[in-house]
């Protein structure tokens, strides 16, 4: 899969992915928001390892891109190959990721989500506790 992420760096932008996490969010879930949030935050770092940039840039590419393992339209699982490759991205990367850039997530979530709950997200700590 790693080799895999060097691939999809390419179909990475910020306003692409922009466009899709905002357009997305509801539909995709607190997991998939909070781990694509943690990965586009981490990648901000300018002390960021390049080879660690580069697989934060394979799985937001993948993220962005339209066309899916499994079709993001498919109610319910559309989203769960997206969430597989960030947490794959992020138990890479999780040494990078501190409290600050946990912090600038979970304040995009509330912008976003009215309210929520932060076991919606208990998968995607958890990957974040195993560096």
């Amino acid at each position: 899969m790693k080799n895999n992420l060097k691939e999809y760096k390419k179909f990475y932008s910020e306003s692409s992915y922009w466009k899709k996490l905002k357009k997305f969010a509801q539909k995709a879930g607190i997991s998939v928001v909070y781990a694509a949030l943690l990965l586009y935050y981490a990648l901000q770092n300018p002390k960021l390892p390049k080879k660690y940039r580069g697989i934060i840039l394979g799985a937001l590419g993948y993220f962005i891109l339209p066309v899916d393992a499994i079709p993001d339209f498919i109610p319910l699982v559309g989203f769960s190959d997206d969430l597989g490759v960030l947490l794959l991205a992020i138990g890479h990367v999780a040494m990078h990721i501190d409290e600050e850039t946990k912090k600038k997530a979970k304040k995009k979530l509330k912008e976003w989500f009215e309210s929520y709950d932060a076991k919606e997200f208990e998968e995607v700590e958890e990957k974040l506790q195993r560096r």
